[in-house]
């Protein structure tokens, strides 16, 4: 099937699992209403952590087909549970004694209940939260036992934005995991049904990744050179994709390509230099004629050194050390 297609049909392929404590809460029908409206498949089932929602994928095997748990989780923390969180961390922060739950603390009895899942977590409400603190008169009303009657089971005063920043810092350096936050249930519901069409396509999107060339467009794709049966075309290929390399324009990409007819070529070149300074400044004063006037442009060091660490690193990782 074209890859296209397996795209476009890859939302009759997930399931959306919601755990029924999150449907309980009062905004979780929001959730509910927003992947319907998006026709996705919901299934209502316990989670190993309440308020989870999970997705499966439908595959083919070789009795036909089969349900398969994806690795992705999103997690919805209560806004007193995520309020009360952050104040444990202020408190342990502070040195008190004792064993309270913080945020990583959490996140690392998520890890353990449900291992090799990739945890999201998010929450409700709490810049709302903050609007509410803003106008009580005095501010220190804001931290009173007041904020009980209108918070509910908020019982955590004194808690301020910058508790709760230092909260997700530590969060984020020592999980490696952030919270999302939302205004209102139903912004919530919008993000779900954008994060399952993205876990509904991962597969599909990666597959295209892994064969398509940004260099390379293909027959019969606007713009793309042509390569035939009889690999005609494959030197405007090399050109274009040298062209793909910051800095090098259509006459560098011509004069480099002119030198060497090939990516082959040129690793070869690189390969008969005895040291690694000669082939940084292999492509040193290549000319390259630009403008309408004619204009000659050499090679500068730091790009050829440049199209030389991009060509033949075998590092991913590489930092390509742009000059201006």
């Amino acid at each position: 099937m074209p890859q296209a297609q397996q795209l476009g049909r890859s939302q009759e392929r997930i399931a959306v699992v919601i755990d029924p404590v999150l449907l309980q809460k009062a905004g979780g029908v929001h959730v509910l209403r927003a992947l319907q409206a998006e026709k996705y498949c919901c299934v209502e089932a316990s989670q190993a952590i309440p308020c989870s929602i999970s997705w499966r994928r439908k595959i083919q095997v070789d009795a036909g087909t089969e349900w398969v748990e994806e690795e992705r989780v999103l997690t919805v923390l209560q806004l007193e549970d995520f309020m009360g969180m952050v104040y444990n961390y202020k408190q342990v922060a502070q040195g008190s004694a004792g064993q309270l739950t913080t945020l990583s603390g959490y996140v690392t009895y998520m890890m353990e209940a449900m291992p090799q899942k990739i945890i999201a977590l998010a929450v409700v409400g709490v810049e709302e939260y903050f609007r509410i603190q803003s106008k009580k008169k005095p501010p220190q009303a804001a931290a009173s036992v007041n904020q009980e009657e209108e918070q509910g089971s908020l019982r955590n005063p004194g808690i301020t934005r910058r508790d709760v920043e230092e909260a997700l810092v530590d969060l984020q350096v020592s999980k490696q995991v952030q919270i999302q936050m939302f205004e209102s249930w139903e912004e919530l519901g919008e993000f779900v049904t954008m994060f399952t069409k993205a876990v509904a396509e991962a597969p599909f999107r990666r597959a295209k990744e892994e064969t398509d060339f940004p260099f390379y467009s293909g027959p019969g794709c606007c713009g793309g050179p042509k390569v035939d049966h009889v690999v005609n075309g494959l030197l405007q290929v090399w050109k274009r994709q040298l062209e793909q390399i910051r800095q090098v324009n259509f006459a560098m990409a011509e004069a480099i390509a002119a030198a060497f007819p090939s990516p082959q070529l040129l690793y070869q070149a690189y390969s008969r230099l005895t040291s690694e300074t000669e082939r940084e400044n292999l492509l040193v004063n290549i000319p390259s004629c630009s403008g309408a006037g004619g204009t000659f442009q050499a090679v500068r060091p730091y790009l050829s050194r440049q199209i030389y660490q991009q060509t033949t690193s075998y590092n991913p990782s590489l930092y390509l050390n742009y000059n201006p």
